[in-house]
């Protein structure tokens, strides 16, 4: 049951708001200024917000930035007067998921808070670590796939071309997206974040290019859409493969031309923004299905970027649950200082099919578990241990991190990268003989790309049969 935190000065508009939501099955909170809605915050979780921009104390504005500072997978729904929509519009471009004008119809609302619950769920895949300064802090992660994608980053970040981001549910794409973003001269525009899965495909049009006043049924005034929201800035669509095929020519439009119509408009209105997209499909899949257009793809694939599944680059696992257990001491109020080396065995050999948040998840539950400083591996959900230890796991079957030698006073980590790169080397070794030495059937083998598994042989110092 999605909950949402109302958050408004007037009690009858808090009465009426709760009263809606409680009978569409939402959980619901009031609150009557933004200070006691971040006290809400920080006791009870939160999937989505709805503020009146002006109040006592801590006004609308003040706290979403709050929210996208230390809640940022919380998505903020806006209501304002009609006298106040340039402040609407400000809130948008600062992060705000959406905005409603008073007086609302109930069921617009309804629609936006539905729409911003799907999003939350889609959101809660990323990394997120603590603000300084108003910044993210750098990705997590030192593998060799890793490092390649930084050094793209940095090649492309400062430039106009458009970037594809593919890679498994759960790898972080929003991340990379947001490290290209924090590189550009874009930097202090806008970042406007759209999750296309999440929008009924009928509203997808007005959703990015906006609508004029009388478009359609509801449509009460002008409203900018996504593009005109990010001009100067960059436009992060996610999950691009769900826009329906019918848009993607206005799409392909807007990007070759820089220029659209609103919904219901006459007026061309040009834009300058830097547009990142994302997905976990099969792009080329649905170009043979004729549910993606191969002109669009090639428009957006300018710079792909491929991210790996968290499987195929376990050295990154002890700084990623090392980073989540400083985030979760902070948010729950714990001092969990480390896992120890019975839990670390066990998330080496686990497949991680849910990736990186997948793991975020896990690490959250074990912290808020956890009843001194150490998580051990007894506390570990019985699922992931009989999963972690089954037969199915390849790394499980080399044997425990223990019985591999590592140099004379390491330290953790340097122990648990000897032992990484003394498993990897077993299980490559073990399917290139098996396989008669052939990359391809070996990385098929292993379950990883031909890709991931040359790297692999030459970061170890093996070689194949078909390198080439």
């Amino acid at each position: 049951m999605p909950h949402v935190l109302i958050v408004d000065d007037e009690l009858n508009i808090r009465r009426v708001l709760a009263a809606m939501l409680a009978r569409e099955g939402y959980e619901v909170t009031a609150a009557a200024d933004g200070e006691q809605a971040l006290a809400v915050l920080l006791k009870t979780p939160v999937d989505v917000v709805v503020t009146d921009l002006v109040m006592p104390r801590l006004g609308g504005l003040e706290l979403l930035a709050r929210v996208s500072a230390e809640f940022p997978d919380v998505p903020v729904i806006v209501i304002t007067a009609h006298g106040t929509v340039d402040s609407a519009v400000q809130a948008l471009k600062a992060g705000a998921f959406d905005y409603i004008t008073k007086p609302f119809e109930q069921e617009e609302l309804k629609k936006v808070i539905a729409k911003a619950s799907r999003a939350h769920e889609y959101e809660r895949q990323n990394v997120h670590g603590p603000a300084v300064a108003g910044e993210k802090p750098p990705l997590v992660g030192d593998s060799p796939a890793m490092r390649q994608i930084y050094e793209i980053v940095a090649k492309v970040a400062d430039s106009p071309s458009t970037v594809l981001i593919t890679g498994e549910s759960g790898t972080g794409k929003e991340l990379i997206a947001r490290e290209l973003h924090r590189g550009s001269s874009r930097r202090d525009k806008p970042l406007i974040k759209v999750n296309c899965a999440a929008i009924p495909k009928d509203l997808v049009e007005s959703e990015l290019f906006g609508y004029e006043k009388g478009a359609f049924t509801g449509a009460v005034g002008s409203k900018p859409g996504r593009f005109e929201l990010a001009d100067g800035g960059t436009l992060f669509l996610d999950e691009i493969g769900e826009i329906p095929v019918e848009m993607q020519v206005k799409i392909l439009r807007a990007l070759q031309e820089s220029e659209f119509e609103r919904v219901g408009g006459i007026k061309t209105i040009k834009v300058d923004v830097r547009l990142i997209t994302a997905t976990n499909r099969d792009l080329k899949a649905l170009i043979a299905e004729g549910r993606f257009r191969e002109d669009l793809y090639y428009r957006l694939n300018v710079v792909p970027i491929s991210l790996p599944p968290l499987r195929e680059r376990k050295e990154d696992i002890p700084p990623l649950v090392q980073h989540f257990i400083a985030k979760y001491n902070q948010r729950l109020g714990k001092r969990v200082e480390r896992v120890d080396d019975e839990a670390l065995s066990m998330l080496l050999a686990y497949a991680w099919p849910g990736n990186i948040r997948e793991l975020e998840n896990l690490t959250e539950r074990s912290v808020l578990f956890a009843e001194g400083t150490v998580i051990h591996g007894s506390s570990l959900p019985d699922a992931l241990r009989e999963r972690a230890q089954g037969p199915s796991v390849p790394i499980a079957a080399v044997g425990p991190l223990g019985s591999i030698a590592a140099p004379s006073g390491a330290s953790m980590k340097e122990i648990v990268r000897h032992a990484q790169a003394e498993l990897e080397r077993e299980l490559i070794t073990r399917a290139l003989e098996e396989t008669g030495h052939n990359v391809t059937r070996a990385a098929k083998r292993l379950q990883i790309s031909r890709k991931s598994l040359q790297v692999k042989m030459k970061e170890l110092g093996l070689r194949g049969d078909d390198e080439s």
